[in-house]
């Protein structure tokens, strides 16, 4: 794949990773695949926006010498340290060893964590900026989106925002711009990236944006380091970032269980059959056989969450355990929960879940109902009524559940 050109002068030389499957260590699939961007800004001084991953190292290269002769870059802009952006820097500074390395102080520290490499690092701040000819770059800390170390580069004179991890989605693609991509596709894989990964990043990212709006930054295009170039509308992904981080929800319950025997599924069913019946959206979901990654999406824009499970030694059934706890971490705001499951001759599940949903902020606004072995009709009825109940709830309180 040959360099793209998506300004005069600016070009994506990253790569792009088909095959790709599992991300951040396994806690993220990528169905898609995903891509690396790297951006060279060609003027009087040369730079080069972030890098890739280690592995497509050769290929950034390749894409490189397409353009200029690699040791003519002055400037490789880090703005982030971890390795699927910054891996291929060694071969990088290997080729222009005059070259500066850009970025936060913490990425600095960062970056010789990763690498223990001598390098000449230049150290900036938010408002620093870098003359390069007829083009500048401006730099605006971004610490915790999503790591302490990240910021953002935007070049004033083409209104192009350069945000690494920000506005970015996992998904492989031979295009590299909105309007040339499906945009359903597009903004679930958005949805997805910004699920998660950034929940937890909600106010700093709000402060975020409302502190570059307060700059009057003119924003024409995002380039982000995965996935898509922002061009047609690229206020498009701020407005959904300020809706996702605002914690806008909407009438949408997720019921999510993990069953033994077949009991927990029945009463998971039944619930999810009074939600419907009540007017609000479900999706449902056994965890032991569905996506995690999937499943935090559709947890996003959902308003309520009915967990449910077995009773196993005493406790949970270890796939939905090891989900609420990595719920657990994301924070999600606005939410109400409830408990539910079935047990043989001692229970355990129900208190737990309802434990972690207290513990994660979710409002447990019904007590939890419980089934020994397999539901008979009247639990199948109290199901079907519990269900109708959360969704009673759900829409009697509307977005403004935080006041609960």
């Amino acid at each position: 794949m040959k360099p793209c050109e998506i300004k005069n002068g600016i070009y994506w030389v990253g790569a792009v990773d088909w095959n790709v499957r599992n991300f951040h260590g396994h806690t993220y699939t990528t169905k898609r695949g995903t891509t690396y961007n790297a951006y060279l800004i060609m003027d009087e001084k040369v730079a080069l926006v972030d890098t890739v991953y280690g592995p497509f190292a050769d290929e950034l290269i390749e894409k490189v010498k397409d353009i200029i002769s690699p040791e003519k870059i002055d400037y490789v802009i880090a703005n982030h340290v971890e390795t699927d952006h910054s891996g291929a820097l060694p071969a990088i500074l290997k080729l222009c060893p005059r070259a500066k390395v850009v970025g936060t102080a913490k990425c600095k520290e960062g970056l010789f964590r990763n690498y223990y490499m001598a390098m000449d690092f230049q150290t900036v701040k938010t408002g620093d900026r870098i003359k390069l000819g007829k083009r500048t770059l401006v730099f605006i800390e971004a610490p915790m989106i999503h790591w302490p170390d990240s910021m953002f580069t935007y070049c004033p004179e083409e209104e192009l925002l350069m945000p690494n991890d920000a506005f970015g989605q996992h998904l492989a693609t031979s295009q590299r711009f909105d309007d040339e991509v499906d945009e359903c596709a597009l903004m679930d894989e958005a949805a997805k990236y910004y699920a998660n990964i950034l929940t937890p990043l909600g106010p700093i990212i709000l402060k975020k944006i409302e502190e570059i709006q307060k700059m009057s930054v003119p924003i024409k295009m995002i380039a982000p380091s995965h996935g898509i170039i922002w061009r047609k509308d690229p206020m498009k992904i701020i407005r959904a970032y300020l809706s996702w981080a605002g914690n806008e929800t909407k009438e949408k319950i997720i019921v999510i269980y993990e069953t033994m025997w077949g009991a927990t599924e029945k009463m998971a069913r039944k619930i999810a059959e009074g939600i419907t019946d009540a007017g609000v959206e479900v999706r449902l979901f056994d965890i032991a056989q569905s996506d995690r990654t999937e499943v935090i999406k559709e947890a996003l824009d959902a308003r309520g969450y009915a967990i449910g499970s077995s009773t196993h030694d005493n406790g949970m059934l270890p796939s939905l355990a090891g989900f609420l706890e990595f719920l657990k971490g994301l924070r999600p705001k606005n939410r109400i929960g409830c408990a539910f499951g079935s047990f043989g001759w001692a229970g355990g599940a129900v208190k737990d879940i309802e434990d972690i949903l207290k513990e994660t902020g979710i409002a447990v606004t019904q007590p939890a109902i419980g089934v020994q072995y397999a539901p008979d009709e009247n639990d199948v009825k109290r199901c079907y009524e519990f269900g109708r109940e959360i969704a009673g709830r759900i829409k009697e309180k509307g977005a403004n559940y935080a006041k609960i």
